[in-house]
């Protein structure tokens, strides 16, 4: 909710479009979230570090780590669910700093992070690989003929993204947070720069 306040902080046309596809998107991992809480809420206990045992052959294992999974690929927004991050550039730049550096995007990957143990199927990480290659390759492609500012910086943390689900489907979870938190590092400061540019030159 509060991200759709903020990318609607314009108010008009264009920002009330991506600020509702912006909810809209989002609005599925957070129902695999409340699904997945309710789901193992039949096993007494949220804390999945019990249930290591039980992932290799309980299948309501493995659908918990499929909704994790959905979950992590809407909120990172990777194929099939990457058109809302470009269209959150409708924002003010101080919100697409924090919201692209250490909130809203990042989740994704850190909800991964936490829950590694649970991407032990290999089906699952291939296809994980597969999405995050293609989210990486397609978002530099896009980059190229992008002449927006803002937006070019958004496509680089999209493919961002991609690199550190790719990371993570490999099984190198404490890499991909190392390179969370230098992307959260020099993202932050790339869109204060690219406000003042903007702000400079009297063109938003």
């Amino acid at each position: 909710l509060i991200s759709y306040l903020l990318v609607i902080y314009y108010q008009n046309y264009k920002s009330y479009n991506a600020g509702m596809l912006t909810v809209l998107s989002n609005r599925v991992g957070d129902v695999m979230i409340l699904m997945v809480i309710s789901w193992m809420m039949n096993y007494g206990s949220w804390n999945y570090i019990f249930y290591l045992e039980l992932m290799n052959n309980d299948m309501e294992m493995k659908m918990i780590s499929v909704m994790i999974i959905l979950a992590a690929m809407t909120k990172s927004a990777q194929i099939p669910f990457s058109s809302w991050l470009p269209a959150a550039m409708a924002a003010p730049t101080p919100v697409s700093a924090l919201v692209h550096s250490s909130t809203l995007v990042t989740a994704g990957v850190y909800l991964l992070i936490r829950f590694n143990l649970l991407l032990g199927n290999t089906l699952m990480l291939k296809m994980l690989l597969l999405l995050s290659g293609l989210t990486m390759f397609m978002a530099g492609i896009s980059a190229n003929y992008e002449f927006d500012l803002k937006k070019i910086i958004a496509l680089s943390t999209l493919s961002q993204l991609g690199l550190m689900m790719s990371i993570l489907s490999m099984g190198l979870s404490e890499l991909a947070f190392f390179h969370l938190l230098t992307h959260a590092m020099f993202k932050a400061l790339l869109f204060m720069c690219v406000g003042v540019i903007i702000h400079m030159m009297g063109d938003m």
